[in-house]
């Protein structure tokens, strides 16, 4: 079974802010510090949804619009073809079919 974590805040008085990362859910509503072992109240912050990163929004965006608006193609697209190689001289003299 997967556990997902989660990182949650707590304020001591006297040391100051700090992070504790638990599974989802588990979280106390006092933690000790880490410093000096006081009982720190939790802090409630808000999730950061919008931190993700350019390539997976584009690429949610992308799932989710295929997911309800598949692309519809109205014919084959076009072959995509290279730069033609530069002609070989030795060739030149030959006959040609």
């Amino acid at each position: 079974m997967i556990r997902l974590v989660a990182t949650y805040a707590y304020h001591c008085a006297d040391c100051g802010p700090f992070e504790v990362r638990r599974p989802i859910g588990t979280a106390e509503p006092a933690e000790p510090c880490a410093t000096c072992g006081e009982p720190a109240p939790r802090r409630y912050t808000p999730p950061l949804l919008g931190r993700t990163p350019p390539a997976e929004a584009r690429a949610r965006r992308a799932s989710e619009a295929s997911a309800h608006e598949p692309r519809v193609v109205n014919g084959v697209p076009p072959a995509r073809r290279g730069p033609a190689p530069p002609p070989d001289p030795r060739r030149a003299g030959l006959p040609r079919p």
